[in-house]
């Protein structure tokens, strides 16, 4: 009997470790891979987006990537989530887009580049780093509706389209 109870305890310890391995996000996926579980399903696979409901990514992030303000802003928008009323080619959008801030630096940096290759932008964007984002982790929380707030400001100011 103590023989059996060792097999299951040293069973139940392997399948733990298994299903921690197999379900635990990885702290490097791959941008693809980041992009395909948590954005491709309202922003589309090719970043297109669905017109009056998820903004188009393709394109428009590269875009909002050239300038450091655009930068922080899109790394804000996946940790902190953005919450309020967009307006995105010429019609408004309402809702939120949930915070992703569970992802490692690296997932976001990642799902960000990813983004950025959707529309191959004809200038040079830089890449985005897991150490870019701890930067902006470390400013400090942002609530989602200054997520939205800072959009706002950069849209006048012309640095989001």
């Amino acid at each position: 009997m103590l023989d059996e109870l060792s097999r299951l305890k040293r069973f139940v310890l392997v399948a733990a470790g298994v299903l921690q391995a197999v379900y635990a996000p990885s702290a490097h996926a791959d941008g693809a891979k980041v992009y395909s579980s948590r954005c491709a399903a309202c922003h589309k696979a090719d970043g297109s987006g669905v017109p009056g409901q998820f903004p188009r990514l393709k394109v428009r992030v590269g875009e909002i990537a050239r300038s450091k303000d655009g930068r922080s802003y899109l790394i804000s928008v996946l940790l902190y989530g953005i919450f309020g009323a967009i307006t995105v080619d010429g019609r408004q959008l309402g809702g939120m887009m949930p915070p992703l801030g569970s992802l490692s630096d690296q997932d976001i940096a990642d799902s960000l580049n990813y983004a950025v290759a959707l529309d191959m932008p004809t200038k040079k964007v830089a890449v985005f780093t897991a150490a870019e984002v701890k930067g902006v982790r470390a400013a400090g929380r942002l609530s989602a509706a200054k997520v939205a707030s800072e959009r706002a400001r950069l849209v006048a100011k012309g640095l989001i389209p």
